[in-house]
């Protein structure tokens, strides 16, 4: 039984960042900030939770069933990830490919502390309370430095970041890509490659805390699982489940930002109108709206806004809504298991092309292009995509970040290595 307490805030943005430096304390930390982006399917603007008092920790065989039986018997709160190699359990896959970084294919725990911000209100839930606990928290986080945390040593290493796929072999695995939409093997695949760092110490707090102020994406994370680390600027929503309601934003179609007020109109416009990246993503919404449908009721899926465009401080983004009822014979593990991986980071038909996709990728995705979120008590989720992240394994001394474009038949390889480039930008200068 979680006890409830409210408080007022007078300075919200100082607060997140103090919480934030506050929980580096603890073993376990989920930190989800909003950055007071506008959106429609916001819940909170930032959340925190720390201190697992039980949690669970899975490779990929019958995960979603152990993920769905732990979030039955618990009724909690639970934060954690889902990586992007759960495909092994939905369908008859495998992931081959090197891993550095060396995360469990699952994890989520159910925390002993959760503070909930919305505006000036900040909500916080403890799972056991002993006398005082809240008061004595609140004030060493109202009284701990936001800022510091990790800026003196910040200089005690170099990093000397790699690219995985060098561009010559970009192109030409792109180039097969494109031979197997011509084939009819595929419509359209998201390709990545990985940048990485070897024998790196770097500061999670402090990265996350540069990461997030030149992104400040809707879906920021700061995860922390013992030694091992997810720093996302994502500007993307998988999936949200409030009530019946089920919805999935997908994210295809980037255009660059300009400081120069009308380029940046110029480059919005284009991307607006651009037909290879309206195809992009109505073939990516088409997709979403069949993978929804097999927990819908009947004849509620719709498609609520169609290539949308959203600016960020790095790009501008095309979005789609996509909606739909559950049926009550549905769990909400269900909905994720059905509809995993997302077809953004996937491509369509979903099964051959994450064949295709292993076969061409050097590294195991693992937790990038995945997703991290949360469930609450009465089953209602919300998941983002992890795109525009740093991942680190703070024992294995293991940097990585990766970036990935859709390849469809109007595709060219020189351009979609630019646009991972673009991608790649923000994590290149929080690393460097």
């Amino acid at each position: 039984m979680r006890v409830s307490i409210h408080k007022h805030i007078s300075n919200p943005e100082q607060f997140k960042l103090q919480l934030l430096s506050w929980s580096q304390q603890f073993r376990e930390i989920v930190f989800l900030d909003s950055n007071s982006y506008p959106q429609e399917y916001s819940s909170f603007d930032c959340l925190l939770a720390v201190d697992a008092f039980t949690s669970i920790k899975t490779d990929f065989q019958n995960a979603f069933e152990d993920l769905k039986q732990y979030q039955q018997t618990t009724k909690d709160w639970l934060f954690g990830y889902l990586s992007y190699d759960l495909k092994n359990d939905i369908e008859d896959l495998k992931s081959d490919n090197f891993d550095g970084l060396d995360f469990p294919d699952l994890f989520f725990f159910q925390p002993k502390k959760i503070f909930l911000l919305k505006g000036n209100e900040l909500e916080i839930e403890y799972l056991f309370l002993c006398d005082d606990e809240v008061e004595d928290d609140f004030k060493e986080i109202v009284e701990s430095e936001s800022g510091s945390l990790g800026t003196k040593v910040e200089s005690a290493s170099s990093l000397e970041i790699q690219q995985r796929i060098s561009k010559d072999l970009y192109v030409e695995k792109v180039t097969k890509m494109l031979e197997h939409i011509h084939k009819g093997d595929m419509y359209e695949g998201n390709f990545c490659m990985e940048f990485f760092a070897e024998n790196a110490t770097i500061y999670p707090f402090e990265k996350f805390q540069k990461l997030n102020e030149i992104s400040k994406a809707p879906f920021s994370v700061f995860f922390k699982n013992n030694k091992q680390f997810l720093l996302s600027a994502s500007p993307e929503r998988y999936l949200k489940k409030v009530g019946d309601k089920i919805i999935s934003q997908p994210i295809k179609g980037t255009s660059k930002r300009s400081a120069d007020p009308s380029e940046d109109e110029k480059s919005k416009h284009f991307l607006e109108n651009d037909p290879k990246e309206r195809a992009e993503n109505i073939m990516i919404t088409d997709l979403v709206r069949n993978d929804l449908s097999h927990t819908a009721q009947k004849g509620s899926v719709e498609v609520e806004e169609l290539c949308g465009i959203y600016s960020f401080l790095q790009v501008h983004q095309m979005i789609s809504t996509i909606t739909s009822k559950l049926d009550k014979q549905y769990s909400p593990v269900d909905v994720l298991r059905t509809t995993f991986p997302m077809g953004s980071m996937t491509g369509a038909p979903k099964i051959s092309v994450m064949k295709i996709i292993e076969n061409l990728e050097e590294t195991k995705r693992g937790l990038y292009s995945g997703a991290i979120g949360y469930f609450n008590p009465e089953g209602d989720f919300d998941f983002n995509v992890v795109i525009r992240s740093i991942l680190y394994n703070q024992e294995n001394k293991y940097v990585s970040f990766s970036v990935g474009s859709a390849i469809t038949s109007l595709s060219d390889p020189e351009k979609e290595y630019e646009e991972c480039l673009l991608k790649a930008k923000a994590m290149h200068e929080v690393l460097q």
